[in-house]
């Protein structure tokens, strides 16, 4: 693959405009996914100054003292991984509220600092968004993808298109890290993928919390990987600890925090007494799971079941990640009734519209693949736009009623 870091990130529009009206910006996400290097693409552009505080003389300069820290930073500012001084928070609002103009401060973090009631309190209403994920793999083509407004619009045109084939497993074997997808697949990008647990655990995840077993956060991680894109078992995971279930629930929770798990919350409707409330697991990179599992592209393909599961957990992600630059909003859920009838991402956009999408590893859909989708219309009603059956075929076709059979690689190249 080319050095990474020539790809165009699809947030940027998205960032330029928020601060071009916002006095203080914040991209958040998980670490190594490419946000200081944005951050600092855009500040060279409208003249940043640039500070990090991964630098510990720079961090403890800011802990000691806050106000002089930000009173000494130039007119536009880049501090990067703020989630390291909570104690600036207050003082940031200070200086903003002096001077309110847009773009003062471009903010990056590598935990959710909104859960941070220092910074969720001193900033509300001041600051602007973005999430970043690691890459699309439209981003890694160059080319952004319609494939969103293709599904809320029932429009997916009949063609023909070349299966992905031994290519599917290697795009979910190497995720979307940049520095991973530098290294050659096979043992190098596995080293990193665990190397960098290991270390985000040792600094970002102590930070954030007292942990008095961390030790056993990679190993709980290794066990979520295991259960990507299933219902998510608390019981399951704390079995193999000896800790409490609400010790390795909150670990789970510090997981989320730092971008790393995510549970997708079931779907349900007034009308839907019937319907499944667990969320499912998912984690945060396909690539990450992989990694912790001790699986390359070759390994992956040879093992049919576990390439359909990280195959769900590799399209969830890459539609987070279409929807994180959207301009419209987009909430993700799951779909499972008693019966055990399911529709694995279940989108929603705004409150007047939602679609479904069913993840396959196989090469055929049948009329029984839209099962799922078809109770989830029953049940949405006039809300419900269109499903697709996502597979690693050749044909996109209509099955009638909004559902279609769509090829994997339209995805990211629609």
């Amino acid at each position: 693959m080319p050095e990474t870091h020539f790809y165009q990130r699809c947030a940027e529009p998205a960032l330029a405009e928020a601060l071009a009206d916002s006095p203080v910006v914040l991209i958040h996400g998980p670490r190594q996914c490419g946000k200081s290097t944005l951050a600092k693409m855009l500040g060279k552009k409208q003249g940043y100054t640039y500070t990090s505080f991964d630098d510990e003389v720079v961090r403890a300069a800011a802990e000691s003292d806050p106000v002089g820290f930000v009173d000494g930073l130039s007119e536009r500012a880049i501090l990067d991984e703020v989630q390291r001084v909570p104690e600036l928070f207050t003082s940031l609002k200070a200086a903003v509220d002096r001077d309110r103009q847009a773009g003062r401060f471009l903010l990056t973090g590598s935990a959710n600092v909104l859960l941070l009631p220092r910074l969720s309190d001193s900033l509300a209403g001041r600051m602007a968004i973005q999430r970043l994920h690691p890459f699309a793999q439209c981003e890694l083509l160059g080319k952004p993808s319609k494939f969103l407004d293709q599904l809320f619009a029932a429009d997916f045109p009949s063609r023909r298109v070349a299966r992905l084939k031994d290519e599917l497993p290697t795009r979910i074997a190497a995720g979307g890290y940049p520095p991973a997808l530098e290294r050659p697949e096979g043992r190098r990008r596995t080293s990193w993928y665990r190397d960098y647990i290991n270390t985000l655990v040792q600094r970002d995840v102590r930070e954030l919390a007292r942990i008095s077993a961390l030790d056993a956060l990679p190993r709980l991680l290794s066990m979520a990987a295991g259960q990507s894109a299933q219902l998510f078992n608390l019981s399951e995971l704390a079995a193999s600890f000896q800790l409490s279930r609400n010790t390795i629930g909150d670990y789970v929770t510090l997981l989320e925090n730092v971008f790393l798990l995510e549970r997708l919350p079931p779907w349900h409707s007034n009308r839907g007494k019937r319907l499944i409330k667990t969320p499912k697991l998912h984690l945060g990179d396909s690539g990450l799971a992989c990694g912790l599992l001790g699986l390359n592209a070759k390994t992956l393909a040879e093992d049919r079941t576990q390439l359909g599961v990280l195959l769900e957990t590799f399209v969830y992600q890459e539609l987070r990640r279409l929807a994180s630059w959207h301009e419209q909003h987009h909430d993700f859920f799951h779909f499972r009734d008693k019966d055990m009838v399911e529709v694995d991402i279940v989108i929603e956009r705004g409150s007047r519209q939602l679609a479904g999408v069913e993840v396959k590893a196989a090469a055929t859909v049948t009329k029984a693949d839209f099962r799922g989708l078809h109770k989830l219309k029953k049940t949405a009603g006039k809300r419900f736009a269109g499903g697709v059956v996502l597979y690693d075929g050749e044909t996109c076709a209509s099955f009638g009623d909004g559902m279609f059979a769509v090829p994997l690689r339209l995805l990211w190249e629609s």
